[in-house]
């Protein structure tokens, strides 16, 4: 044989999952659904079962001592992707619990092989397959049970039919069963507690002959049935060529909308790289972060917002309320319960790609964290890194919020130490001047870029922020007690 053959990759239907599997499943596999009872094991293999049956590749569903197939119909038509007009014509459902139960197991593989022959489906389903070794271990059986799951997989191979088996275990690595060797693929549910938070999420334990992502995944089970978040990697973004001198291309810079702002950020903020605005509560950091999705709306670009603290609707700001409701900006629904990195991610990008969005807001990092599952927030630094990194890869200047307390003893940016995975910072800071509550504003870093170093003061009126003049004369502005500098007292003594 020269040739390799090619396996044909099916598209399951099931949102993240052909992603997850490295394109699809594969046709002809043989592969177990294995988690503990109520992971969505049987959602699963429904929706899976819905979305690739049709007259030309029917399914078998066999039921095996678990709950009644009417029953579990009654449940599973709640789903969006059920279609009862599937049922007898695509999808039958058969029970074996009678077989089973008398321990037969020549006589279970006859009926299967009986139906298969009859019903020639192009999809197989057995639930729930952990009855049978139950039943097999009752009954002293389990070389009986090794010799059914071995002809059983070598009949339904014959067959050109997709398996899947389905069953009640809790892991793979500890359990002796045969029918994890000569699986081709094993997906594996599983669901943690943490305090008052539920997690779920899936890992591809095995799935022969395809790049799949490895590691666990985190899903929702909603009204459409199971939606899967792939942890997305970031392939890195595309780079400039060099000019016609051979010079690296410089990034074209975006305007932030606030006035002398770019001109303090050296000509605004490059294409491609995130801004992390840092300062305390009441500093005017969202408001900065909408006149950046304005001047982007001004010269025709598309923003998404991520608001974690308060939706549009709830922040008392009218510019943000209007660029909503006239569709410029979109909004990303934050009040799920037990968010994930992953799941916000992918609205994100889904958002993004429908509507062509250059200009992401993340306000703000600190209700962000909050909204995550407990579980979630112990690597929020790492999730953030690759969070940001596939943002700018894919294109969007990512500008985010944190909320930052002021202490007069240090100079900090961020409490979650990201400052370093910023291209950009801007810090805000509350000073006393003269008896009065003032702000400032400086720009950090902006990444190989030329920038202001001076602190100006600024002020927050009805149309914005009003960024002032530097204050060479006034000096430890940061301190919280700002002074009048040596140079400037001896210009004020020598003029008198």
């Amino acid at each position: 044989m020269k040739n390799k053959v090619a396996i044909r990759k099916l598209q399951t239907g099931v949102p993240g999952l052909d992603a997850l599997l490295g394109g699809g499943l594969a046709e002809f596999s043989f592969n177990i659904i294995a988690g503990a009872p109520g992971s969505g094991k049987t959602t699963l293999a429904h929706q899976i079962m819905f979305g690739l049956a049709s007259p030309a590749r029917p399914a078998l569903f066999f039921t095996v001592l678990g709950e009644p197939s009417l029953k579990m119909l009654r449940y599973q038509q709640q789903y969006s992707f059920f279609d009862i007009d599937k049922l007898d014509d695509s999808i039958r459902f058969i029970n074996l619990g009678d077989e089973v139960l008398a321990g037969d197991f020549d006589h279970v593989l006859a009926r299967i092989i009986s139906e298969v022959e009859r019903f020639e489906p192009g999809l197989v389903f057995v639930d729930s397959f952990r009855s049978v070794t139950k039943v097999a271990e009752a009954t002293g059986q389990g070389g009986a049970l090794q010799h059914f799951v071995q002809q059983l997989g070598m009949y339904l191979t014959s067959w050109q039919a997709i398996t899947f088996l389905i069953g009640e275990y809790m892991s793979i690595d500890s359990e002796a069963n045969p029918v994890f060797t000569i699986a081709d693929g094993i997906l594996l549910l599983l669901q943690s507690l943490h305090r008052n938070s539920m997690v779920r999420k899936i890992q591809v334990a095995k799935m022969r002959g395809q790049a799949s992502i490895a590691g666990l995944h985190t899903f929702r089970i909603s009204d459409d049935g199971i939606h899967i978040f792939p942890r997305t990697i970031s392939i890195g973004a595309t780079k400039a060529g060099p000019t016609a001198d051979g010079k690296p291309q410089k990034r074209t810079a975006l305007a932030m909308g606030t006035p002398l702002l770019d001109e303090m950020m050296g000509g605004g903020l490059p294409t491609g790289y995130s801004l992390l605005i840092a300062g305390p509560s009441g500093s005017g950091k969202s408001l900065l972060a909408t006149a950046f999705l304005a001047e982007g709306t001004r010269v025709g670009e598309k923003g998404v917002v991520a608001a974690f603290e308060k939706s549009p609707g709830q922040t008392h700001n009218p510019r943000l309320d209007a660029l909503v409701e006239a569709g410029h900006v979109g909004v990303i629904d934050t009040r799920a319960l037990d968010l994930s990195i992953d799941e916000t991610l992918y609205a994100l990008t889904e958002m993004i790609r429908i509507t062509g969005a250059t200009r992401v807001v993340i306000d703000s990092l600190s209700g962000f964290e909050l909204a995550l599952a407990p579980t979630f927030r112990e690597d929020f630094r790492e999730s953030l890194h690759r969070m940001v990194a596939v943002l700018t890869a894919i294109g969007a200047t990512v500008l985010m919020v944190s909320e930052l307390e002021d202490r007069y003893v240090d100079l900090r940016f961020s409490p979650y130490g990201a400052a370093f995975l910023t291209d950009a910072i801007i810090v805000q800071r509350y000073v006393e001047l003269r008896g009065d509550l003032k702000r400032v504003m400086a720009v950090v870093k902006v990444r190989n870029s030329k920038h202001s170093h001076a602190l100006r003061l600024y002020e927050i009126t009805d149309e914005g922020i009003v960024i002032g003049q530097p204050r060479p004369e006034m000096d430890a502005l940061l301190t919280g007690h700002p002074r009048i500098t040596a140079a400037t007292q001896a210009d004020d003594k020598a003029r008198r």
